[in-house]
This record gives structure tokens, sequence and C-alpha cells, in this order.
């Protein structure tokens, strides 16, 4: 990230992070809770729009490679289509989980974004404000100042108080789901229910409408990363409507919202008035986008791979699933038009640390686990990488080490003499997660140890694993994509003490006080390589406890159309950059 700060020294250089099945996931302020689902969804083939609507990974394969540079050649006009399996699309950026690389970025505008490449780190850059924003030196106050010359769809002017008033309605009741790091950073702001009855935040001011200014309640050096999510996005007052908003937004991106048809389609057409001199990732090259809702995931794959008629301008949100993946693999002609991330979403085994108390028992299991078990499950390498860290590869501050490479020999001497109970693996219930459970039994198994694996609906596993007290399991399967790309996303939410719990992220329920205060001390550091160093010793420190154990990295796969350009999974955060893609004519 970058930022300034009001003296006469020159600004950090821009600090570059690498989030859903998203977002599934979020990190929250040091004490208090702002979390997303996306971490438990993510990579678990479970796959939602907004999520499916991101950046990450790394090169297509084939020609693929050569097709995500037409980016910068890609001629404007033509219609593209975007498959997908989800039945809606909620435009109202209050309520929003979508990344700074989704379909929501399309139509707003947000303080900052993200600046995504094929092969570059992820960068915060500026998007409606002249930079990622100046800080006090106490690291409490934010300060922005927005371009000139940004609009509207109906050519208002965009002021800073559309953004207060944006940011504050997302605090009402009736707007609530969307991410919601800023609720628990800005001061003053716990108590806050929204502007629908005349109040108002102190927490953000106004001192004229090209400057707006937030007041935090501790210092978080990833703030620049918070102003790029969907709430920061400018709601005009008086078209504010909180029971339709979701299909008739007010655009500040190039695109609008032209026609909605519930569970069928959505279609984008030009915002006129959109500025691209003051846009520095939005290409905005097809004349519309049209989202195909309500889609068969087999028919959808076998229809790109077919690349006939509408198709070869179209894209499939959702990943390929490991059989289809295998089937386009064999397919010169479709594996040409596939894009693979690098290793990226992180699926570990959370172990509860409240009923697996023995470090020596969790010591045992890590060296226990047969990785590559669990990578075939998804289609081996093609699938997944082997994962050894908490940190999601690609985002600053994440350092490679093994504490526990599998060592059944080692697992037993731990286990030597010990009587460790029947322990419960709490599973969701879909072929994905219960074939990685599956592997992970056979290897504890193989260790001597009695593991039964408990699948329950999605609904059930996030009550029993988010919301109850922690009695009903002893292990877990987690994948997790942090919601921007900072280390802070990784760890905190996961290893903090404060995420016990009540909706929080914390399966492993582990607590170390230590812990504690270096997460929080890492939350406050505005320095980026200061910050990214910090972030390198926790995810470590938090190994050394093994409250969990990283299974597999994710690699994620999606299959265009021939005449799809500008089409590349990025290193982070491992979906396609919608922002760019173009269709040649």
């Amino acid at each position: 990230m970058s930022f300034t700060r009001p003296t006469t020294s020159q600004p950090d250089p821009a600090r570059p992070l690498a989030s859903a099945e998203r977002s599934e996931h979020r990190s929250a302020a040091s004490g208090r809770r702002a979390f997303s689902r996306r971490g438990l969804l993510a990579g678990a083939g479970i796959s939602g729009l907004a999520l499916a609507l991101a950046a990450c990974g790394a090169n297509s394969r084939g020609s693929a490679g050569a097709q995500s540079a037409a980016a910068a050649t890609g001629t404007a006009g033509g219609t593209l289509y975007v498959l997908s399996t989800d039945t809606d699309i909620n435009w109202d950026p209050a309520k929003s989980q979508s990344l700074a690389t989704t379909s929501l970025a399309l139509v707003h505008r947000r303080l900052t974004t993200w600046d995504i490449t094929a092969d570059g780190a992820p960068a915060v850059v500026p998007d409606l404000a002249t930079d990622t924003g100046t800080v006090s030196e106490d690291g409490l106050t934010w300060t922005y100042t927005l371009k000139e010359g940004i609009t509207l769809e109906d050519g208002t002017p965009i002021t800073a108080s559309h953004i207060k008033y944006g940011v504050e309605r997302s605090f009402a009741p009736a707007l609530s789901g969307g991410l919601g790091y800023h609720k628990t950073l800005l001061a003053g702001a716990g108590d806050y229910t929204g502007p629908y009855d005349g109040a108002h935040l102190d927490a953000i001011e106004v001192p004229d409408e090209s400057t707006i200014v937030f007041h935090l309640d501790h210092a978080y050096g990833d703030w620049p990363w918070i102003v790029s999510l969907p709430a920061f996005a400018p709601v005009p007052e008086d078209s504010d409507d909180p029971a339709t908003y979701a299909q008739a937004p007010v655009a500040s991106g190039p695109y609008r919202v032209d026609d909605y048809r519930q569970g069928n389609s959505v279609t984008l057409a030009r915002n006129e008035n959109w500025s691209a001199a003051t846009d520095e990732v939005r290409t905005a090259l097809p004349e519309k986008i049209v989202f195909s809702l309500g889609q068969d995931e087999d028919t959808v794959s076998q229809r790109l791979i077919a690349d006939s008629g509408d198709d070869q301008y179209a894209f499939s949100a959702q990943l390929l699933t490991a059989s289809k993946l295998a089937q386009v693999s064999a397919d010169e002609a479709a594996s040409a038009r596939l894009a693979t991330s690098d290793p990226g979403p992180l699926l570990y085994l959370a172990i509860n640390t409240e009923r697996i108390t023995d470090p020596e028992v969790r010591q045992a299991i890590a060296y226990a686990v047969d990785k590559t078990a669990v990578q075939r499950t998804l289609g081996g390498e093609l699938g997944a990488g082997i994962a050894t860290t908490y940190i999601t590869p690609g985002i600053p501050g994440q350092e490679d080490y093994d504490l526990y490479p599998t060592d059944m020999d080692k697992a037993k001497a731990l286990l030597e003499g010990k009587q460790v109970p029947e322990l419960i693996l709490l599973s969701q219930n879909n072929e994905a997660r219960l074939a990685i459970s599956q592997a992970v039994q056979q290897s504890l198994t193989e260790l001597g140890l009695k593991v039964t694996i408990d699948p329950q609906t999605t609904d059930a596993y996030t009550e029993r694993a988010t919301q109850g007290d922690g009695s009903t399991y002893d292990l877990t399967v987690v994948s997790w994509n942090p919601d921007y790309p900072s280390a802070n996303a990784n760890i905190q939410p996961l290893y903090a003490s404060s995420e016990i719990g009540q909706g929080g992220h914390n399966i492993s329920r582990y607590s170390d006080p230590e812990v504690d205060q270096l997460i929080t001390e890492a939350l406050q550091e505005t320095d980026a390589e200061a910050a990214a160093a910090k972030w390198a010793a926790l995810d470590r420190r938090i190994a050394e406890d093994v409250p969990g154990v990283p299974l597999v990295n994710r690699r994620n796969s999606f299959l265009h159309g021939s005449k799809v350009t500008g089409f590349f999974v990025a290193p982070f955060p491992a979906y396609p950059n919608y922002l760019v893609l173009g269709v040649s004519q």
C-alpha cells in the first residue's frame, strides 16, 4: 500500500499486497470483529459470482498467456458475456462482498482500488481519490482529496458527501451482509445504525466537497486497502431507496445497469459520463457486458469447450471442477483458452486447540497428514500446490518454510504412550470437502487415531464452526482467501483470540496473549516493509503452536471463448480481472 504523511518527506513507495471464495473470509481490527464468509467457501468447489469476479492466479496455459497480454491492444466495442451459475447479483455496494476487480467495480468506483496485472504484485492505487491517503503522525486520521472531473452517471459531480453517505448507509441493519472492516475501525461507530433516522458519523468529516477525513479508533496500516472495498463507493442520498438500490444503483464506473432481470440476466451499458482520464485500472472496452445467470455448470463448460456463436465472446464466472479440468486439458483447442492461477487460496486443517490441548498431539497430526493425497482430490498439481504457510502466496509477508513435512515415523514417535480419544472431523457435506476430509482421515487412521467424519450442511457447519462453543468438533477442513491483499487478512481473522466464536473465523479456537499483542503491533504498522516482516514472523510463531495444518493452495482454473481478449489470472487473488477484458471484432 502507499500513503503519504503530512510532512516534507516523500511518500512511501507503493505497497503491493496480494481474498472467495471470499472473500471467504476477512480480517478485523484488533479486539473487534469484521469478518467475511468468503474464507470458508474459498476453494471448496462452491463458487459465487461475487467471488468468481476477482483476480488471481498466474499465467494462462497454452495461448492464453498471449491473450492476457492482449488487454493493452484490445479494441473497443462488442459484447462480453459472463456465464454464471448464480441466480442474482446484488449491485448495492453496502451489501456487497465483491472484490475490487469484480463485477461491482465495473459500475462503482471507490476511493482507492487495486492494480492487478498478469505477472506483477497487486498494488493499491488511487481511484476516486488523488492518492492512497495522507495519514497523521499517530496513525489515527486519514485524509483523501477527490479527483477533479469525476461524475455520477447523470453528470452530477461526485462529492465527499456522496462517499460519506455511502459509508454511513452500510451501517444500516437493512443493508447488512457486505464487507464490514470499517465498522470496527471508525472511531465511535460501535452503536451507529445508519443515516435513515437522521444520525451521522462524526468519525467521517467533510471539510469541503473535495475532501473526506476518516478518524480511526486505533492505528491501522491497511486503511488504504479498506477504502477500496465496496462500501466506499459514492451513493447520492436523493437516489437511495434501500429496497431497490441493488437493482438500480447510480453508477460511478464505466458501466451502468441497463437491464436487470432477476434470475435471468443483467446487462451493463456504457456510462457516458465516466472519465477514462481519471481511471487507471478500467479499460472499459466492451460496449456491453451481459451476465447470464442461473446457468448449469456442466453446460457452461461444454459450451465454452465447443466455442461457437456468442460463446466465443464469453467466459465462465465459476472455477472448472477437477473432472472438467481434466477434460479441457486433454483438448488442445480448449486448453489454449484455459487460464490457471499460481497456488493461492488456502485449504487448511483447523485443529480445535481447546479440545486437542497437547501440542505434541497437534504436531503428530501435522506430520502425519499426507498433503499429496489432499492434492489428488483436487486434480493433482493442476488443481493445487502443497501449502506450508498460513499466508497466501503472492502477498507481502509470505515467506516459505515447512515446520512439519510429512513424516509418519516422527508422528508416531510423538504419540508414543499417549491416549488420544476419538476425534470428530466436522465437514461440509459437499463432494470436494468430503473428499479432502476423507484423505485427512486416512492419514490419521494410519497414525493410529480414530477419526469420525461428521458431514453437515453449509449452514449447520457454519453455525457449529463459527457460532458454537467449539464442543462439537476436534478437526475441520477450512478454506480461506483474504478479502484484500494483505497478510493481515490471513493471520488476524484466523488466529486472533477476538475471532473465537460469535461468527469469528478462528475455528482453531487458538488463544495466545503474546500472539494477540504481536497481531496488534502488526496491524498498527504503517511502514510496508516493517509490516510484512512482522506478519512473516507471526506466521511462523503461530505455526510453532500448530493450531492448524496448511494443506494445499488451490489453483483456480477458468475457461474463456476464443474472442475474449485480455484474459489472465494473476498471482492474487486467483480470479480473472474483469476490468481489463475485451472482445475481438
